[in-house]
Order: structure tokens, then sequence, then C-alpha cells
């Protein structure tokens, strides 16, 4: 029972509380109701201030607009001005003019693509911004700034239309290239086909300053526009054409030969030789250096590497290379004698020119040309070296060859002679040194100096034991005497005083001289020394018959051996007159004394000549002078050693010998 009463009271109070509280709600609820319409105006509110906050959320990007708008406004204006003077200009009249046209062109244009751009990115955030918040209920406002930027975005493509093909720029730029080629042409000087080497030598060939500051500014602002591989196709057009016209008047034909085969005579060969080492000179010291000097005036603010290689290209297209192939055409076909010292010429010429070589074609760009004139450089020392040392065996081999009939110099002595002298001469010895030694130093071997004399000197000595071997040759021991008497005479008298004459020495020399005295008297003793005793002094002298029949057989002697020697040939025409005059001086007055001192005409023989003695002392004098003549090998005069001097001995020993014949029958 006590808990029912607790419940009850607490129920009693909890229904007393309750009418409180809903008297209390009674009371609440007007104010309620008035607070929800307050809500609902207050709601409209918010959304109309919400509006002009989103107006004035865009306020800071149309102030940004504002400034680049103007500037787009002022520039768009200066750029149809500029446009309008590019057009009306042309750089041929006004270079720096024009030059200065196209920089404010090209700097007010990329001025407008640039604010364009800041222009066209603030707009389309403001057009997103409007549109993604409602903020313009009217479309009308948003087509205009649509088409605002339709228009900037022309605006902007404006500088990159200019730069096509028919755009303004394009069109300047066209005409600054031909600006740049008309410069180049008009400060080049042509050269006339006639002009001799020392005019062309003085040609001014390089362009004037003020003409390389111009043709600078121009390629400066094609360069900044990536046409400077225009500028250095133009420059190498122009240059190479004027390089090739310069070594088109040197007469350059002779350039074509493929190979020694097409030349007319070995004179015509050294001619283009030493033209080639003039021609290659001149184009290399003069013309090329010229050209390198301009490539590094014109493009002195461009790379080197665009340097060389637009140098490289003129050196090319000029035809140094055609040079070098010409160079080549001599080193191949037959190695002999006479192209050891075309190759010397050769090495001589590209040797001169090593340092120049060197710095104008020493870049990457001109790895062709130090290729090419390697290999020429190359053949050349391996066909000197391969010649050289191969040629006391060509003199060897022309053993088997047969001497003159006439024993004479045969033109082998003549040739090796000459050529040894040349080859040992200050104008070729240091430069066959020098090509030798890099020979050896290619092959890893020690050069030494003296290789070079003894392989002279192991040449004339092939050169004698040939002289030995063709005497042996001849049936006629006269002929072999006078054929060595020939021979020891020319090495005395042509080689004393030269080079060769000191490499072999003066003893070499003597025994030459000795050798000729020797053979000198030999040929006396073998082909006239039994004359003399034909007409014996100790005859009857009323033996009319037997007078008679020596004479007959002198003559018939004397006859026999005039016509046998008739054609053969003393080289020196000194000797040649010296020995005729010790012919006539024996043989002249023995004959005149015998015929006066024992010949008594007959009565028949007076009344008719013709049947007396066959040759009277005139005739034979006459004869035996005109004996040896017919010099093939050219004038011997001026020998170095003395005639007379050799002379007198051969007179001794020929006289000593005519005295000591017995006067038999």
């Amino acid at each position: 029972m006590e808990d029912l009463l607790a419940a009850r009271e607490i129920l009693r109070s909890s229904l007393e509380k309750s009418r409180d509280v809903a008297s209390a709600i009674n009371k609440v609820s007007p104010t309620l109701e008035e607070m929800n319409r307050r809500l609902t105006s207050l709601e409209a509110a918010i959304k109309c201030m919400a509006g002009k906050c989103a107006l004035y959320g865009i306020r800071e990007h149309v102030a940004r607009v504002l400034g680049p708008a103007a500037a787009v406004l002022k520039v768009f204006d200066a750029v149809n001005e500029l446009e309008d003077c590019l057009s009306a200009n042309d750089p041929c009249s006004d270079l720096p003019g024009y030059l200065s046209t196209v920089k404010q062109l090209e700097e007010a244009l990329k001025f407008l693509t640039d604010n364009c751009k800041l222009l066209i990115l603030w707009l389309e955030d403001a057009v997103g911004f409007l549109e993604d918040n409602n903020a313009v209920s009217d479309d009308w406002y948003l087509m205009n700034v649509k088409k605002s930027l339709k228009i900037l975005e022309e605006l902007q493509a404006k500088e990159e239309r200019s730069r096509l093909n028919g755009g303004l720029l394009h069109s300047a730029f066209h005409k600054l290239e031909e600006e740049f080629r008309r410069l180049l042409k008009d400060s080049t000087f042509p050269v006339s086909v006639d002009s001799s080497l020392s005019s062309l030598r003085e040609q001014d060939c390089i362009v004037p300053l003020p003409v390389i500051q111009k043709l600078q500014c121009i390629m400066e602002i094609l360069s900044a526009n990536n046409m400077l591989e225009k500028c250095i196709y133009i420059y190498v057009d122009v240059r190479s054409s004027n390089a090739r016209t310069v070594l088109r008047a040197l007469d350059l034909d002779y350039l074509e030969t493929t190979s020694l085969s097409e030349f007319d005579s070995v004179q015509s060969v050294e001619n283009h030789i030493h033209q080639w080492g003039i021609d290659l000179e001149f184009a290399v010291k003069h013309l090329l250096e010229l050209e390198c000097t301009l490539c590094n005036d014109v493009f002195q603010n461009v790379e080197l590497n665009v340097r060389t290689d637009c140098f490289a290209k003129i050196a090319a297209r000029a035809g140094i290379s055609d040079f070098i192939k010409f160079g080549n055409a001599i080193t191949e076909g037959k190695k002999d004698a006479v192209k050891l010292l075309k190759l010397l010429d050769i090495f001589s010429a590209l040797n001169n020119l090593r340092l120049d070589f060197n710095r104008l074609f020493g870049g990457k760009a001109c790895a062709e040309i130090q290729s090419q004139t390697r290999d020429l450089v190359k053949k050349v020392v391996n066909g000197v070296s391969e010649i050289f040392w191969d040629l006391s065996v060509q003199v060897e081999l022309q053993r088997q060859s047969s001497p003159p009939n006439d024993g004479s110099v045969p033109r082998l002595v003549n040739f090796v002679t000459n050529y040894c002298n040349q080859l040992l001469d200050d104008s070729y010895k240091p430069v066959l040194t020098q090509v030798l030694e890099i020979d050896w130093n290619w092959r890893r071997e020690k050069f030494e100096e003296g290789l070079l004399p003894n392989e002279i000197s192991n040449i004339m000595k092939a050169l004698e034991l040939n002289l030995e071997t063709w005497a042996k040759t001849y049936k006629d021991a006269a002929l072999s005497y006078l054929f060595l008497m020939n021979n020891h005479w020319y090495l005395c008298s042509t080689l004393q005083g030269t080079k060769v004459g000191d490499l072999m020495g003066d003893s070499w020399l003597r025994q030459h001289e000795e050798y000729t005295q020797y053979y000198a008297t030999a040929y006396f003793r073998e082909s006239w020394g039994k004359l003399p005793a034909l007409l014996s002094d100790q005859e009857d002298f009323t033996a009319t018959d037997l007078v008679r029949k020596r004479i007959k057989t002198f003559s018939e002697a004397f006859e026999g051996t005039y016509r046998r020697q008739l054609n053969w040939v003393v080289f020196d025409k000194e000797l040649r007159w010296k020995m005729c005059q010790q012919l006539v001086q024996v043989l002249v007055p023995i004959y005149r004394n015998y015929v006066n001192s024992y010949y008594m005409p007959s009565v028949e023989e007076v009344a008719s000549p013709s049947k007396s003695v066959k040759y009277t002392a005139e005739r034979l004098e006459n004869m035996l002078s005109s004996l040896f003549e017919k010099p093939k090998l050219g004038k011997y005069d001026n020998a170095n050693c003395t005639t007379t001097h050799l002379i007198g001995k051969i007179k001794n020993g020929v006289m000593s010998h005519f005295s000591s014949t017995p006067a038999t029958a």
C-alpha cells in the first residue's frame, strides 16, 4: 500500500508540471509564429545580398583587365603604323631604318601577343565565374564578353600569321635575305680571265668593313628568327662562286688530268706540276686565306663551328679537292726515275703549305680535305721511297741493252749523272732526305744521313759496271777503246765541280782521267798504230814498184780504217779536234815525206794525174780532220776538267807509241 501511495503522489506531481508546460507553450506560440514570418523575409534579403556579393567578387578581375586592354589598343595602333612603314620602305635604300622598323614591329607584335594572352586568361576566368555563380541573368553580357575573347585570340595570332608565308614579317625577312646576297655580290670584285697572277694577288677580295657590319646586322635579325642557316647558304653560294671565278682565271684545265699517260711529253708534265705548285700556293695562301679571314669577320658573333663549317663548304666548292686529285694522278701509273723528281716537286709544294693547311683545314668541318691530303702525302712518300731505293737496280737492268754503235756516250750515262746531280742539288736533296726520313719513321726504323749519299754512290758504281759490260760487247777493239775513252772522259769532265763529283771524290775523278788517257792511247795503237810502219824509210830508191806498192798498201789500210770509223763519235768538241790533230800530226808528215822522198811518177802518171797516188797529203789531212763528228748528246764545251791538260797526256802517249813502232815492211 505504501508503494502504491508513493506512486500516486509521483503521477500527481507530473500531471501538475505538464499543465504548467502546456500553459507556457500556449503563451509562446504567437511569438514563434512572428519569428517564422521574419525568417521568410530574411531569406529573401539574403538571396538578394548573395547576388550582389557575386558581382562584387568579379570586380578584381575587371580591374586587372582594364590596364592590359588599354595597352593592347595602343600597341595595336602602333603595329598598324609599323606595318605601313615597313611596307613602304626597302632595305636596299635604307638598311638601318628598315632593320629598326623590323625590330620595332617584332617587339610590338610580341608585346601585343603577351598582353592578349593575359587578357584572354583573365576574361576566361571572369566568364567562368559568372557562369558558375549565375550572377548575370541576361546572356547578352556574356555574349559580348565571349566576342571580346575571340577578338583577342585573333590579335594574339597576328604575330604568328605575320611570320607565315605571305605575312609581313616573312616578306621582310625575305627582303633582308636578298639584301644580304646583294651586299655580298656587290662587294665581291670579279676577276677577268686574262688577269695575271700578280694582279690576282693584288686583287681586293675582302669585303669592306662597312659592308661586313651591315651583313652582321642583317644576320643578327635573321639568326634571332632561326634563319642563320639561310644566311650561311647565301654566303657560301656567293663566296664559293667568287672563288671559282678567280681560279678559272688561272686556266686550270690541266687539273682534269687523271693519269700521266694523258700528258703529251715529260716536259708538259714538268710544266704542269710547276704550275700546279704555283696555283696551289695562290689558292691556299691568298684566295682561301682571304675567304677564311672573311668568314671569321662576318660570323664573328656566332659559334666557331659555324665559321669553320662555312669556310669548309667554300673551300670544297672552290675546288681545293681538284688540286689534290691532280697530285693523285701524278702518283698513279709506272714508277720510273723521272716520276721521282715530280713526286718530290709535289711533296715540296705540299710541305711548304703544311702550316697553312693545318691552320685553314684543321677543324672537324674540313675532315674530308684533311683525309684527301694525308692520302696524297702518303702516296707521294711511298712512291719516292720505292723509286729511289730501286734506282741502282734499274741501272743494273740496263746492262742487257746494247751500247751506241758509234762509241759515244749512252743516253743512260748522260741521264744518270744529270739525274744524280739533281737529287743532290740543294733544291731536291733536303726534300728527298725529309721524304726518306718520313718513310723510315713510318716503318719505325732509324734513318741516317749517310744513307742518301751512299745510295747515290752505289748508283754511280752500277753505272761504271755497265760501261765495262757494254765495252766488252764491241767486236772492234778500237771502238771499244774509243767508247771507254768517251765515257771515262765524260764522267771526269762533266762531274768535276758538281755534287756527284764532290761526293765521289777527287781520287775517283783522277782515276777516270787516267782511264781516259789509257784508252785513248789504246785506241790509237789499235786503229792507227800499224799505218806508219807500212811506209818504211829503208827502201831502195830505185825500187819504184815497191814504193808504189807500199803507198797502195798504206792507202788501202788508211781507207779501210777511215771508213770503219767514219761514223764513230767523240762527244767533246775540243777533245775531238785534238784527237784529229794528233792523227794529222803523226800520219800526214810521215806520208808526205815518204811520197816526196821516194815516189817518182811515171810519164803516164804525169800526163794523167788521176793515175797517180790515190791520196795527197792535203786530202789525207782533210779526211782525218773530219773524223768523230756528229755529237749526239748536245754541247759539252763547258766541261770543268781542262781538256787541253788531258790532250797533252794523250799526245805524249800516242807519240811515244808511234815513235817506238818498228819500221817493218
